[in-house]
């Protein structure tokens, strides 16, 4: 796997960071809370464009660092309003993140947090082709930035559900986490952010260590190990106990419900047997339940009919759990994860 990259990004940057390279370059401090103020208040990444500052400077910037490192290269837009972008790096690498819009004029946008994904749900066309390299979190930030750039706002709400299994990469998250949810920075609300997982067990332990009230989704997917099995690849597969035991130390540390995401596929996981386990299981657990009817990237697996969809819901909901059915957003846009990179970097999906 390629290393993260060592040059440093502007998007990203802490005080701290910028008050130094000011020192180094032998400027003001008072330099540094203006590039701070462009970057955090106007959402401004290009030094060309933070016009108070002298040009020197702005040349230094656009030197030392990645100022952006990546762009936006191309656009997909659904009919429901729905946007994915995908983003070009430095490297040529290529990530995508979701623009999706909500009720009230809410937003929300979808992350990703590697390039590539090593985990490989048999279901999912980002993970096809593995893992290329983790994101930093100044590129993870910066994503964020052209997000803002594209939707002329902030987002009301932020998920770590695109590219890549974000606990794997739990060093870059956890410091781009602090920079979104940080008042001098950012300043999100940390409720207002999801990060999805496989259930990787050892970053879910570490995640549940940040005593934040971050939302986490696990993507379960099914109820028992042997189903899970037909789903989830062995090698980061871990067993649905130790996966729950995790969750359970989440709760504790971080006092949130947390979500068990459950993509239905037809004649895999929807059975009236598996959504009796996956109620006990919600219900054990004090989990919410997020049906999401499969979209479909290959002939491998089917999506249930509407009905079963319904039955399935009502069985699990009858049973004890709390359960919502995702919304479908996006579905004439490419909208499965990873389809839109697939397609630019001819990769098969």
């Amino acid at each position: 796997m390629a290393c993260i990259p060592r040059k440093p990004f502007l998007a990203g940057a802490l005080r701290e960071d910028l008050t130094a390279w000011c020192a180094k370059e032998c400027v003001a401090k008072f330099r540094a809370n203006q590039i701070l103020d462009w970057i955090y208040r106007h959402d401004v990444i290009a030094p060309a464009e933070m016009k108070n500052l002298p040009l020197p400077l702005r040349n230094a910037l656009a030197t030392d660092f990645f100022a952006p490192g990546g762009v936006i290269a191309d656009a997909v837009k659904s009919s429901d309003g729905t946007e994915k972008l995908l983003i070009e790096l430095h490297d040529g690498e290529s990530i995508e993140m979701v623009l999706i819009p909500g009720k009230e004029d809410r937003l929300t946008f979808c992350l990703s947090t590697q390039v590539g994904c090593p985990v490989g749900c048999r279901f999912c066309a980002s993970g096809k082709n593995g893992l290329v390299r983790n994101l930093s979190s100044g590129e993870i930030i910066e994503e964020f930035l052209l997000g803002t750039q594209r939707a002329e706002r902030h987002p009301d709400n932020v998920v770590f559900m695109g590219i890549g299994e974000g606990l794997l990469n739990f060093h870059e998250l956890s410091k781009a986490l602090f920079v979104l949810t940080s008042p001098e920075y950012i300043g999100m609300s940390p409720r207002r952010i999801t990060v999805s997982t496989s259930g990787y067990v050892p970053g879910m332990l570490k995640f549940a260590e940040l005593e934040k009230e971050y939302t986490l989704a696990i993507s379960l997917h099914a109820a028992d190990d042997e189903t899970r099995a037909k789903i989830i690849p062995g090698d980061l597969r871990y067993p649905i106990a130790e996966i729950m035991a995790a969750a359970d130390r989440y709760l504790e540390k971080a006092g949130r419900i947390f979500t068990l995401e459950y993509t239905l596929l037809a004649g895999v996981n929807d059975s009236r047997d598996a959504a009796l386990k996956l109620a006990r299981l919600a219900r054990t657990h004090h989990a919410k339940v997020n049906l999401i009817p499969y979209n479909a990237t290959d002939s491998q697996f089917k999506r249930p009919s509407r009905q079963a969809i319904a039955e399935f819901g009502k069985i699990v909901s009858d049973g004890g759990a709390h359960v919502t059915l995702r919304t479908e957003r996006g579905s004439d846009g490419d909208a499965a994860c990873g389809q839109l990179r697939a397609k630019s970097k001819h990769l098969p999906h």
